[in-house]
């Protein structure tokens, strides 16, 4: 009567006349492709960890292993869920109106979203501060750090996330279907009010916040393996020193390349409340960024290991014909006797044994 405009039911963002626009069939195999990779590579990364837990049953090595198990987990269902409800979707030529009546698919959608999304990023900072931890106070994450309290950390990360998730829920905020039709998020088109803002301020200093966590805790595991490798005179877990700084280079390069421009994007939106259609591809783009990173997180594990490493140094060795290292290095190499030379180190006790030896040496 007064020519106001008709209500929007929850979910349905007025969207812009210029959307992304992506082709149907490549668009539903390439989320076919993306999921099967995704599911196959967590899995066989399972598999290996779950072998590895029960080879290896030192305390030390066990909760980093639980912690990669867990993070290979959430990847896992993360590109089940995710994944299946992207590919419904672009089965159903993104006809939100007719399957998503009464919002809950785009709000199952958006909650999985967020709470995929920061879960691994999360899991990645903890497992950083527990090698951290294993490295420098080796006696300490020996007597304080059991199973036991690896599994409430990691539940307590996991509830923590899913908290973050429901909260636009709790909140009686609904989850927003984006200008592709292709997926649900936080809203970032038409913003409103402070809260609308700090939906996506959250997500995304939560996840850099994660992500610094992880670089500073790897850089400082890295810098102490090194210093402990070459103050210590013995061979032993030379080649472990080498596996583990190999394996946090490439988590943290993984994590900071896949997921930044994500975040970035996120808070470039919440800070300044515009959207284009350049930032409607960008977004896209940086999605599939960070879908990459549960793709790759997995690889990490499987092929940055011992064995793969030797044979890969061997391939080397042979096409280059350079001498680095000796093969026995490998061999004689073991997480427990590298942690014994940190935990040595740093013992009041090691300090006098080493007085009294050259004390009897001068004597005689």
């Amino acid at each position: 009567m007064n020519g106001s405009k008709p209500p929007v039911p929850s979910g349905f963002g007025i969207f812009k006349n210029t959307t992304c626009h992506t082709e149907k069939k490549i668009s539903v195999f390439f989320s076919v492709i993306f999921m099967t990779v995704g599911i196959l590579s967590n899995s066989l990364a399972i598999v290996i960890l779950m072998k590895a837990y029960q080879r290896f049953r030192q305390k030390s090595k066990a909760s980093f292993l639980l912690f990669a198990s867990g993070l290979v987990v959430t990847d896992l269902f993360g590109h089940l869920i995710n994944g299946t409800i992207a590919v419904f979707v672009y089965a159903s030529d993104k006809d939100w109106i007719r399957f998503n009546q009464s919002n809950v698919l785009c709000s199952v959608f958006g909650i999985c979203m967020v709470f995929f999304g920061l879960c691994p990023l999360f899991l990645g900072s903890v497992m950083a501060v527990e090698r951290c931890i294993g490295v420098t106070k080796p006696i300490f994450h020996s007597t304080k750090m059991t199973s036991k309290h690896v599994k409430m950390m990691l539940t307590v990360v996991c509830l923590f996330a899913v908290f973050i998730a429901f909260l636009p829920i709790l909140r009686l905020r609904a989850y927003q279907i984006q200008a592709s039709r292709t997926w649900c998020f936080y809203k970032t088109e038409h913003i409103e009010d402070w809260e609308d803002r700090f939906y996506l301020l959250l997500f995304s200093c939560l996840g850099l916040l994660a992500l610094a966590i992880s670089f500073l805790c790897n850089a400082v595991t890295g810098v102490t393996l090194l210093r402990v490798k070459f103050k210590s005179q013995q061979r032993q877990g030379r080649s472990h020193h080498f596996e583990m700084i190999i394996q946090l280079l490439a988590i943290m390069c993984v994590s900071c390349i896949c997921w930044s421009p994500f975040l970035v994007t996120m808070a470039n939106i919440g800070i300044n409340e515009n959207r284009s259609l350049e930032t409607c591809e960008t977004i896209l783009f940086a999605l599939r960024m960070a879908t990459w990173n549960q793709i790759l997180d997995p690889w990490v594990y499987i092929l940055l290991r011992k064995a793969v490493l030797k044979n890969l140094y061997k391939i080397t060795r042979r096409c280059c014909g350079m001498h680095i290292m000796n093969l026995h290095m490998w061999e004689l190499s073991s997480i427990k006797n590298s942690l014994k030379v940190a935990a040595i180190s740093e013992s009041p006790s090691s300090s006098k044994q080493i007085n009294k030896q050259s004390l009897n040496s001068m004597g005689q």
